[in-house]
């Protein structure tokens, strides 16, 4: 690792921003969005007179491990391409804070950390979702960025397999009701991709990133397409009732936020512009956390 005046820091101050960078490297945001979905698919799955919450945790922390080994992996593959890109080149591996070297064995470990966990306390079905995530993320997603928008199709699977193992880790197998949280989320990440892909064009552009449809274009016919898979939202948002998973308040706030979020997409048609595709991505933000807590809270 290297650091700029580090002559001038104590050992501590060395050990703790050390320790700060190891954690960025984990893109806690990320990771801690995959614990929550895990969490939220064994909450729902679960049947019983009393959720585990040990179990729980540790579903938690191993989902956050794996995603962070599976990021880690996804920055040192990209150390080169994150140099040129202006969000991406202070971060720990292009700035040489951490090394590739260091890096590897932090990915190894916390991945290694999280699939040991899973197995430990949920089942081998679970830890074999989490490895497949790993691998999907990792190895097909990030390599396919520079391929074209097929990546966000490769990488969408991953992103919604979270609350799908949190489902299997509560069942200890796969159910019509599993499959129905993972397509939520499975669509969702359409419009939060392109979305993100559309405010951060300039920069992915840099790296060689081909992530929009209709030829990478922000135009009318990308902005269509985010507004149709937005709109698969809104009667996917009522199949958990449908299939008594959740009650009827949930499905009316599923609406709801579904009809709200298609708004911001025909704002998006109309102006093509990075403002309207700034609201879709945190639009999208709040979409799912605030969907999922309503399935909690209205779970039969």
């Amino acid at each position: 690792m290297q650091y700029p005046n580090s002559q001038n820091l104590s050992i501590t101050d060395l050990v703790l921003s050390y320790a700060r960078n190891l954690f960025i490297l984990l893109k806690p945001r990320l990771s801690f969005l995959v614990a929550f979905s895990s969490a939220f698919g064994y909450v729902l799955g679960f049947s019983g007179s009393g959720i585990n919450y040990g179990v729980l945790a540790f579903l938690s922390l191993g989902g956050f491990l794996v995603s962070g080994s599976a990021v880690t992996i996804n920055q040192i593959l990209e150390i080169e391409l994150d140099k040129k890109m202006d969000r991406t080149k202070n971060r720990p591996l292009p700035t040489g804070r951490i090394s590739i070297q260091e890096a590897t064995i932090y990915a190894i470990i916390t991945g290694l950390a999280g699939l040991g966990l899973l197995l430990i306390f949920t089942n081998i079905l679970t830890t074999i979702l989490s490895l497949v995530s790993l691998i999907l993320y990792s190895f097909v997603y990030t390599p396919l960025k520079r391929v074209g928008p097929i990546a966000v199709f490769a990488g969408a699977i991953p992103g919604a397999l979270p609350p799908l193992l949190g489902w299997v880790a509560a069942t200890n197998g796969f159910s019509i009701e599993a499959w129905i949280i993972f397509g939520i989320q499975f669509i969702w990440q359409f419009p939060h991709f392109w979305a993100i892909a559309w405010v951060a064009d300039e920069d992915y552009k840099k790296a060689g990133f081909k992530l929009l449809p209709s030829g990478g274009k922000k135009d009318l016919n990308t902005a269509i397409q985010i507004m149709i898979y937005t709109l698969f939202l809104i009667p996917l948002g009522l199949l958990p009732t449908l299939f008594g998973i959740t009650g009827i308040y949930s499905a009316l706030v599923a609406t709801i936020c579904g009809v709200l979020f298609l708004s911001q997409t025909f704002y998006l048609m109309k102006e093509c512009s990075k403002e309207a595709a700034l609201k879709i991505m945190f639009g999208s933000f709040l979409y799912l956390p605030i969907v999922q807590v309503a399935y909690l809270l209205d779970k039969n």
